[in-house]
């Protein structure tokens, strides 16, 4: 029997709607509309571990013996087969021990002791988690339930396809499925590609966790040195043995992401249902935004798996900032500018109809200053452009938005005390976010003061948030405070606050 058939049968006998209901598959309105194309997104966050994890977990031990399910489970995860096996044990009346990496965000580490598992934290990976798991295992003979590598495992995934087929109706081009050891991409591949063959099975990956992609190129399973862990729900290092094979005969074309790919598309699903997908769970879609731009395709049907929600809050911060590099809408430049009063201005007028959109800076020497500068894009042509202009108007620059340390570190670490800015003040201000207002800002401030330390974001909120250091002689303080006034923003001076004194005056 074909490889493709026997994982069917396999998923038509499934255990696993004795545990869950069908996940929808939903339209993506704004997605389609941007693409010219139909793109749906199958909802896996809607099951009750906010992941599909709980599909292949609960069928694999639903088919435990009544000695197996006695003595206990165990399992290795990054978090969301964590969740599954820890909900499926509940269900099923059995103990679980679940080994993760330390590096697993908190939200599924708590998640998992809430369904009643002992968690152990070992290791940066899920092979490190795997490695000290089955240590575990030979010593308290438990059953370990794999993640991916097990065709009750595999076959539980697999019925996300059988859904996608009930649900979907006429042509299909595609299905985008995020690949972390290939469990997901394995069943779903099996199921669809033995029905409906015409249909393409494209895996999505990080640039930093590609292990299928560098199997399938290399013909045999390789094993990455590293892997990024930002997507931690697809960070293996390793792909499994049986969805390896799957993957080498039913997968069409795997679409490698990056870091900031993955953030847009958080975005993208975000505009569309108003939930948050981890990085992994949105790993799908970006795949699918980049294979339409790639391939130039419109008017055509694409499913795009949604595989989890487990997004720990407080990384929201991290992929808001990469959120509009990962569109292309934004982009980063060093760029020398003269040092003296005006040129900050006359910098935001050469720029023309580029709107800033962050801008670092910190007075260091008499001649030159160099300014990290984000600039908002419509398209990726306008980088060129925005290089050109500044050429034109003699301006050093340097294209940094996949500069990885400067969009990480070196942004937040401009500065340091300045012993050539003498009489300076510092203040912040406050006004209305709406195209020049920046320039509208330096425009009221003119020549008459010199501006030495500068920070400002615009995060598309109704407010522009600036702060400033400005040179004010003791002789010119009336004047200043005039100006102050007649400025029509908020603004509160910051010269006594401890930090600009610690680390900036």
């Amino acid at each position: 029997m074909p490889m493709s058939d026997s994982y069917k049968n396999l998923i038509d006998q499934s255990s696993v709607y004795n545990a869950i209901e069908p996940t929808n598959l939903d339209y993506a309105a704004n997605l389609s509309r941007r693409f010219e194309s139909r793109i749906w997104l199958k909802r896996e966050d809607q099951l009750p571990v906010f992941s599909f994890k709980l599909r292949g977990a609960y069928n694999k031990m639903a088919e435990l013996s009544a000695e197996q399910l006695k003595a206990g489970v165990i399992a290795a995860s990054a978090g969301n087969h964590a969740q599954g096996v820890a909900m499926s044990a509940k269900l099923l009346g059995t103990t679980a021990t679940i080994v993760m990496p330390a590096t697993t965000p908190k939200i599924k580490v708590d998640a998992v002791k809430n369904y009643g598992a002992e968690v152990v934290l070992h290791g940066d990976s899920y092979s490190d988690a795997q490695a000290l798991a089955e240590k575990i295992l030979a010593e308290k003979g438990l059953t370990f339930v794999s993640p991916y590598d097990d065709p009750l495992v595999i076959a539980g995934q697999g019925t996300i396809g059988k859904e996608i087929l009930d649900q979907h109706v006429g042509e299909l081009e595609a299905i985008f499925v995020p690949i972390g050891g290939g469990g997901l991409i394995a069943g779903i591949a099996s199921y669809v590609k033995a029905l409906r063959p015409e249909i393409k099975i494209i895996g999505v990956e990080p640039v930093e966790a590609d292990a299928m992609a560098r199997s399938i190129l290399a013909g045999e399973r390789i094993v990455l040195d590293d892997v990024g862990i930002f997507a931690d729900g697809v960070a293996v290092k390793q792909v499994g043995e049986l969805t390896f094979d799957i993957a080498k005969e039913l997968v069409d074309e795997i679409v490698l992401i990056s870091t900031d790919e993955m953030c847009a598309a958080i975005k993208d699903v975000f505009e569309d249902t108003r939930t948050i997908q981890e990085p992994a769970g949105a790993l799908s879609v970006a795949g699918a935004k980049k294979w339409l731009k790639e391939n130039n395709r419109t008017g055509i049907d694409l499913v795009a798996i949604a595989s989890g929600a487990n997004m720990n809050f407080d990384r929201l911060q991290h992929i808001a900032e990469r959120t509009e590099i990962g569109e292309r809408r934004e982009g980063i430049f060093a760029v020398t500018i003269s040092e003296q009063s005006g040129s900050f201005r006359k910098f935001c007028r050469a720029l023309g109809p580029f709107n800033i959109t962050e801008f670092n800076y910190r007075f260091s020497d008499q001649h030159n200053a160099n300014i990290y500068v984000g600039v908002q894009l419509k398209n990726s042509g306008d980088f060129n452009s925005v290089l050109e202009t500044l050429q034109t108007a003699k301006y050093p620059a340097v294209d940094l938005t996949d500069n990885e340390i400067a969009k990480v570190h070196v942004r937040h670490m401009l500065g340091g005390h300045s012993g050539a800015a003498s009489d300076e003040r510092l203040f912040r201000f406050r006004f209305p976010e709406r195209p020049r207002a920046l320039v509208n800002f330096l425009d009221a401030l003119g020549d008459r003061w010199n501006i030495s330390l500068f920070h400002y974001r615009n995060h598309g909120t109704d407010y522009g948030r600036v702060l400033c250091g400005i040179q004010v002689s003791p002789d010119d303080h009336i004047a200043f405070e005039g100006f102050l006034e007649a400025l029509g923003y908020y603004y509160a001076e910051e010269t006594d606050n401890p930090a600009y004194k610690i680390f900036l005056s």
